[in-house]
């Protein structure tokens, strides 16, 4: 299970990446066909630097920092924190595998002895 998790989620971070990497594409092609540097036009991912040595990025238009993914992080861990699907969901799971366990070990007992 955690090696298709593995392999799904980099099967989606590549997936994204090159979505992003084609809209980029696709904006350089809009500048191009166009003959000149529009202002309006913004590349999907951009990357830059403060005199001050910070680094600020943007996907497509949204500025990135790291106190958004810290809050965005916080709330991760409150949902988790009060899931009560998933605990039922747990507890379920182990209700039926102790269940199945004990079965098997009843009908191996019936067939050796």
């Amino acid at each position: 299970m955690v090696k298709f998790m593995f392999k799904s989620f980099i099967l989606c971070s590549v997936l994204l990446f090159g979505v992003l990497i084609g809209m980029q594409q696709a904006n350089q092609g809009m500048i191009k066909m166009k003959g000149y540097n529009d202002p309006d036009f913004q590349g999907a991912f951009q990357i830059d630097s403060d005199q001050t040595g910070d680094i600020e990025a943007s996907i497509l238009g949204n500025e990135v920092t790291s106190q958004d993914l810290q809050k965005k992080q916080e709330q991760l861990e409150q949902i988790e924190a009060f899931n009560i699907f998933s605990q039922l969901g747990k507890q379920l799971a182990n209700i039926v595998s102790n269940g199945v366990s004990s079965l098997l070990k009843m009908i191996t007992e019936v067939m050796d002895g």
